[in-house]
């Protein structure tokens, strides 16, 4: 691999971890291991899969390609790219994705369809109100650092179930009630503000979470600070199919 068009290579994520690479194969021995260790850092590519890493893909223009997709997706004229059985080929030892998107779980929202683009292109994670759990930030800081990828958009749609659950306050059985709390200062926010209060929770919300990927992880906070990773927000219509860029 060309570590020259990585994002952030092995030397430097372990820089931004701040770990040495004895300590970092002395926490991850073992065979029942989540990632194997080269293949999470180097991500090294099989003879079937892509042959070298591809130009990387700038914040800006990774935005391009999403809005163009999704301006596809609503004009339909869908290009359906990127899922043919060779570009199952190419990606089946190593990914590249252009973009990382967190999104809601809600099933109208599926981000590669909305965005028209296929196998490879996005690093997706999707749970209910789109809320920047540790574990979600810890897949993020993977796709940033490891993978490559410049720009993370965290994408709220209208009529989100999770941010009205939020808004209602009202006491929720099982363990829905633990993402309905993190969706609650966003909307503690907006309640004094004119309008729709759900309209204005859900952008509240997008930005909120935002902040907290920001925030809460120095590794995307340092490659934010490099000029190598974007967070920005995103408002999906179900109505429409649109996405707004949300500031």
């Amino acid at each position: 691999m060309d570590q020259n068009n990585q994002s952030v290579g092995r030397r430097d994520l372990l820089k931004i971890l701040g770990i040495g690479g004895a300590s970092l194969a002395a926490s991850v021995t073992g065979s029942s291991l989540l990632w194997d260790t080269q293949q999470a850092v180097a991500q090294q590519p099989t003879n079937n899969s892509l042959s070298k890493n591809p130009e990387p893909v700038t914040s800006d223009q990774a935005i391009k390609r999403l809005v163009d997709g999704n301006q596809r997706f609503v004009n339909e004229k869908r290009q359906i790219p990127n899922q043919s059985r060779l570009r199952l080929q190419e990606t089946a030892g190593a990914q590249y994705p252009f973009a990382s998107i967190l999104g809601c779980a809600d099933s109208r929202v599926p981000a590669e369809i909305v965005f028209d683009q296929g196998l490879g292109d996005l690093f997706v994670v999707r749970v209910a109100g789109n809320v920047a759990s540790p574990t979600t930030i810890g897949s993020l800081e993977f796709a940033s650092a490891v993978l490559g990828s410049q720009l993370i958009v965290v994408l709220g749609h209208s009529r989100c179930g999770a941010v009205s659950a939020a808004v209602q306050g009202d006491p929720l059985p099982g363990r829905i009630g633990v993402f309905v709390e993190e969706i609650k200062p966003a909307v503690a926010r907006i309640r004094q503000k004119t309008g729709d209060l759900e309209q204005n929770a859900v952008i509240a919300n997008v930005q909120y979470q935002i902040e907290r990927l920001q925030q809460s992880s120095t590794i995307l906070a340092s490659l934010i600070q490099q000029g190598k990773l974007k967070i920005v927000g995103g408002r999906y219509d179900l109505s429409t199919g649109k996405v707004t860029i949300v500031t």
